[in-house]
């Protein structure tokens, strides 16, 4: 995306160039992939055309002005129909931009279309049973992650160069590994939801997938603000998370947890992570091993309150339309509304006294690392989608429990050729820190520059 926007700003290329590239693979690659949900390929190219215009006339309104994105069909783009991947909202026509689709908008970005998602965001196979099974791109036999699959998909592919997703439990950074881009889930409150469709109040973190460090710093910057009509959204000051990037990690001081994060992990994940981590240090980080405090309260802890939420948020459409919920979205909602009044309210303290113990480690260390997945994308057919939830969310859904900034970045791949992610985390609104770490690691091996055919 960076690249794009200096081309653009050159005149060495036009957002219509941009746009028509776009289109042409999406045109090839997403009747196989099923990346996209809608599309709106016309009204881009007139908006291209309106970008180049301003451009010329020196009206510059950001990094994004003019580069292709596409949003995960979740948020609301006035006029068109936002599905949360369900065919309960397949006429689910928007009456106002989300606040993502807003900011995004008024940087001069160009929208493509809806993508593909794991039904109402609740699952990470995004084979979703309405809009048809999303691939991986590295292996189509295999599935992208989710529950922002589509995305992922898009952006490893070339068929947009950015696009916001959403995280509960791992929903950006899980697909961002499984299909080798970038993926930032920033701290809880940091990118307004309104107008996003949602599954836990709680958990949801809005965010962006993109190809490069670099451009998920630009993303973060266009889309992060105060937004006085979310009552999830934080008064905080946004940071340049742009101007730090290349500031290395000299100093910084890393832990490597060793309890939960590495349990029951495939052998090769473990080596490309754990090889990140000596990269890391040998740019000057300070490494070293120690425990986090209550990892064995997080995973039933996380599953109690977003299920709880979810099945409060769908409990009417529970009510009369249970038929048109897929399988395995339904057991998950139906075992939601068996947890019981106490069991939530137990829950909610546990995460508040987690929460406090995790900030206070982070206090005495910079950075926390881990693989994003312990597996690399599992095949497609034959998968139990509430077991792949519970094992692909294992190393990513205490991130958002905890609401701290959390990236994964490309660490390698596998023998059969699939992406192995690495994730690192930081205390509450230090972002720019995360960023800058996945950079200098990003800048030291290249594994982000490797892309599927």
């Amino acid at each position: 995306m960076h690249e794009a926007a200096t081309l653009l700003r050159a005149r060495k290329t036009s957002s219509v160039e941009l746009v028509r590239a776009c289109v042409e693979i999406i045109e090839r690659r997403d009747g196989e992939l099923v990346a996209f949900i809608s599309k709106t390929l016309d009204r881009a190219l007139t908006d291209a055309a309106r970008a180049d215009r301003e451009l010329a006339s020196g009206m510059d309104r950001g990094p994004l002005h003019g580069v292709p994105v596409a949003l995960k069909d979740l948020y609301d783009a006035k006029g068109d129909v936002t599905t949360a991947g369900s065919k309960i909202f397949a006429s689910n026509v928007a009456g106002e931009d989300s606040a993502v689709t807003a900011r995004l908008r008024a940087g001069g970005a160009v929208l493509l279309g809806k993508t593909n998602m794991h039904e109402w965001a609740f699952g990470v196979t995004n084979q979703n049973p309405h809009f048809g099974k999303a691939k991986n791109p590295w292996d189509t036999t295999r599935i992208p992650g989710g529950s922002s699959g589509g995305t992922a998909i898009a952006v490893a592919t070339g068929m947009c160069f950015l696009s916001p997703g959403s995280d509960t439990g791992g929903s950006i950074r899980i697909p961002a590994a499984l299909c080798g881009i970038a993926g930032l889930k920033p701290t809880y409150g940091r990118i307004s939801l309104r107008g996003a469709i949602p599954l836990s109040w709680s958990l949801d973190h809005p965010g962006p997938l993109a190809r490069t460090v670099r451009d998920l710093a630009l993303a973060l910057g266009a889309l992060a603000g105060y937004d006085t009509q979310d009552p999830a959204s934080a008064d905080v000051p946004v940071d340049d998370y742009v101007s730090s990037l290349e500031q290395g990690v000299t100093g910084i001081r890393v832990l490597v947890p060793t309890d939960h994060f590495f349990d029951d992990i495939d052998a090769q994940v473990d080596r490309a992570v754990r090889d990140a981590s000596r990269v890391l240090a040998s740019l000057g980080a300070v490494v070293s091993e120690g425990p986090l405090p209550r990892t064995g309260d997080l995973r039933e802890t996380q599953r109690r309150i977003l299920s709880v939420d979810a099945a409060a948020f769908h409990r009417e459409r529970l009510r009369e339309r249970e038929a048109d919920f897929g399988v395995d979205v339904l057991e998950r909602l139906r075992g939601g509304e068996r947890i019981s009044g106490t069991e939530t309210a137990l829950a909610r303290r546990r995460q508040s006294e987690i929460r406090r113990e995790w900030v206070r480690v982070l206090r005495d260390v910079d950075l926390i690392l881990t693989p994003t997945t312990p597996i690399p994308a599992p095949p497609r057919e034959g998968q139990d989608a509430v077991a792949a939830a519970m094992r692909l969310t294992a190393n990513t859904a205490p991130f958002n429990f905890t609401g701290v900034p959390a990236l994964s970045v490309p660490c390698g791949f596998t023998r059969e050729g699939l992406p192995i992610g690495l994730q690192l985390a930081a205390g509450p609104w230090r972002e720019a820190l995360v960023l800058r770490a996945a950079r200098a690691y990003e800048a030291a091996t290249g594994w982000h520059a490797q892309h599927p055919k």
